[in-house]
Order: structure tokens, then sequence, then C-alpha cells
């Protein structure tokens, strides 16, 4: 920048261009003044207006030559602009068709297949439904002619006791002691009508691990969302710590003495209930077991024992508690002292509970793959509890 003498120059016009004359000092404009933005003389650039200011003289190649290279550029960007509109876009527009084209093909293949499997599915067990039916309703049909017949000869014999009663006199009697004896020997061998299982209908036929499978992923998909499950506090066991929001259970070998002794309470194995019970319908709540190696989970009635160490208060070794349990590596199911060991390929880190009371169904699966690793069918007597037990870190009801 040029600095001078301080003058007082009239302003000159901000159209002029280079070259033209400054009226005032007689001289051209081949200076600019970059605070006023206008070009100036060498006299107001020097000393007069302009002094002080940032200023550049107007004629100057090195400008000129990075304009003529910006322009260059923006010759080349617009040929490339063009090319990539002409050539590149075309060619991702056929190829997102194509591919749009091969991934609808594959949608429809894939779910033909799932649909072609559903429906051999779908015949399959209804054949067995009604051959089951079938076979109950042929039982059912022999068992009637059957008592029919019972009937008819218990009716035969009886009438003919009466008859002998009603015109045979004392001594004639003992003379048809044979055929008395024969007759009630006969009746007796006719035995009462006993509960089978065979006049039942057997709803194991209807049971199939890829129906399940299907409707379980159906499930989950269908459901805004898991139960709101908080644990009963006045159940947790004092070997139990409880978090605030009623939500982790935490395991402590040290037998707290905090907890006030009550009814509901769990006073010797580390187990603990949900506040509500579920007493009809579909419901589904999912538990956090990643930092455990020894817990227990699923479902209990109201009447389930609280206290004392023996079997009545453990949970899956009465007819009070059904429970998915994890010791170590070794993985059950357990009910009425009943277990079930269950191979699983890897210890999940969640285990989901699906609750199905009316159709008498409780599944456990692992939410992140969706995967069934059991299901148990049998019927509740009365309103389900979800039930909890940990001996090892923490576990957590996931909300």
């Amino acid at each position: 920048a040029l600095r001078g003498p301080l003058t007082a120059p009239g302003p000159h016009p901000r159209g002029a261009g280079v070259g033209a004359a400054v009226p005032e000092h007689g001289q051209a404009l081949s200076w600019f003044c970059c605070s006023e933005r206008r070009p100036v003389c060498a006299a107001c650039a020097g000393c007069g207006r302009c002094r002080g200011h940032r200023i550049r003289r107007a004629e100057d190649g090195a400008r000129r030559n990075k304009i003529v290279d910006q322009c260059e550029r923006l010759q080349f960007q617009s040929a490339s602009i063009t090319k990539y509109v002409a050539e590149v876009l075309p060619g991702k527009n056929q190829r997102a068709v194509s591919t749009a084209s091969a991934a609808r093909e594959l949608v429809i293949q894939r779910l033909g297949v799932v649909r072609s499997l559903c429906e051999s599915e779908e015949q399959r067990l209804l054949e067995q439904v009604h051959g089951e039916e079938e076979r109950a309703h042929q039982s059912i049909l022999t068992q009637r002619v059957h008592w029919t017949e019972a009937l008819q000869k218990l009716d035969t014999i009886r009438t003919r006791l009466v008859g002998m009663l009603t015109h045979l006199d004392d001594l004639q009697l003992i003379q048809k002691d044979q055929e008395i004896f024969e007759r009630t020997e006969e009746a007796e061998g006719i035995l009462d009508p006993q509960e089978s299982d065979k006049l039942n209908f057997n709803e194991k036929c209807i049971r199939s691990p890829l129906l399940t499978q299907l409707w379980v992923t159906a499930v989950l998909g269908s459901l805004s969302g898991t139960e709101d499950v908080r644990i009963d506090e006045r159940t947790v066991s004092p070997f139990l710590q409880l978090s605030d929001d009623r939500r982790t259970l935490t395991f402590s070998a040290k037998k707290s003495k905090a907890c006030e002794d009550a009814p509901e309470r769990f006073d010797h194995w580390p187990n603990a209930l949900a506040a509500t019970p579920f007493q009809a319908g579909l419901h589904t709540w999912m538990v956090n077991v990643q930092n455990s190696c020894a817990y227990k989970v699923g479902v209990a009635l109201g009447q389930l024992p609280r206290k004392g160490s023996g079997n009545d208060s453990r949970l899956g070794h009465n007819t009070f508690s059904w429970v998915f349990s994890r010791y170590d590596q070794e993985f059950r199911f357990s009910h009425a002292g009943q277990h079930e060991p269950l191979r699983l390929l890897r210890c999940p880190t969640q285990l989901g509970v699906l609750l199905d009371l009316q159709a008498h169904e409780l599944l456990f699966y692992e939410p992140a793959s969706g995967t069934v690793l059991h299901t148990h069918h049998a019927p509740f007597s009365g309103p389900l509890f979800p039930v909890f037990a940990v001996a090892d870190q923490t576990i957590s009801i996931i909300c």
C-alpha cells in the first residue's frame, strides 16, 4: 500500500475505468482502493483521501492470469459435469433399474418359497388335525358301542336276578345258586368307565418347530413393544438388591438385615416376583442376562410359597413355577421338579419370554435373532407373575 500526505480531492466515480482521468488531479485511475472499493489515481493513493487505505495497482498481469486459470478450471469442471450427466448418470439409472428389478424378483422368489413352505406345513398340520379328530371320534364311537353293550348286558342280568327274587322261593333260589353266581360274576367283570387319553384330542399334533418359529417372528414383528415389568419390592429376597427403577436385581452372598420380613418376601432362595400378574392375552418381556452365570427367568402362580429352604419355594422344583435357568454353561427348563436340558449354541446375552395365555403356551427366545430356545405347553390354573432369581452378579429387565 502507498502512504502520503493527506489532501482533499473530490471522490472518483465508481464506474470509471482504468485509464480515465481524475478532474481534480488530472491523472489516470491506475490504482484501486480496496477499502472504498473504487478506482483512484496515484495522487489519491499516495497523499489524497485514500491515504492509509489498502491500495492495489489496477493493472496487474498476475491477476489476469489467475482469472484465466480460473476460467480454464471452470471450463474443465463444466466438461466433467457434462460428461457425468451425459454418460455416468444414464448408466447409474440403468443399473438402479436393473438392481431394483433383481431385488424385486428376489423378494418375490423368497416369499414364494416361504409361502410354499407355509402352505405345505399348513396342509400337513391340518391333515394331522383331521386324522387326530377322526381317531378320537372313532375311539369315542367304539367306547359308546362297548358301553351300550355293557349296559344291555347289565340290564339283562339285573332283570334276570329281579325275576328270580320275584318268582322263586328260597328253596328254588338255592337251586339257582350256580346261575346266580355266574351272572353275578359276569356283572362284576364289567368294570366302571376309566378316563383315557385315547378319548381326548391330542393337541400335540399341531406342534411344529417351523410354525412356532414363524409365529414368534411374526408376533415380535407386530408388537409395539415389550411389557413394562417391574419387580415387587415386597417379594425380593434378602440376598438380592433391587435398583431404584425396580428392574435390576443384584445378588449378594451376605444376607441383608435391612429387609423387613413380610409374608410376600422370599426368605431363603434368591427369588423375586413382578408386581403385576398376567391373566389373559399375549405378553412378552426381555431380561438382560449377559452379566450372570446363574439365574432363572420365567413365570409363577401367586400361590408360590415364599418361606423356607425346601423345594416348595425353589423355582422350577414345584408345580407353581415354570423357569428357564442357567448354571455356568448348563441351560435347562424346569417345572415341578422335572428338568429338561437345553442345548444352546451360545450363551444368550438377552432372554425373551413370550406368554400366550389363550394358547396355554410359554416360550423363551433370543431377542437378537428371534430364535426360539424352548417351548412349553400347559394349562395354567391362574394368573401368572413374571418371576426371577439370580445367584451371580446382576440381571435387568429391559424396558
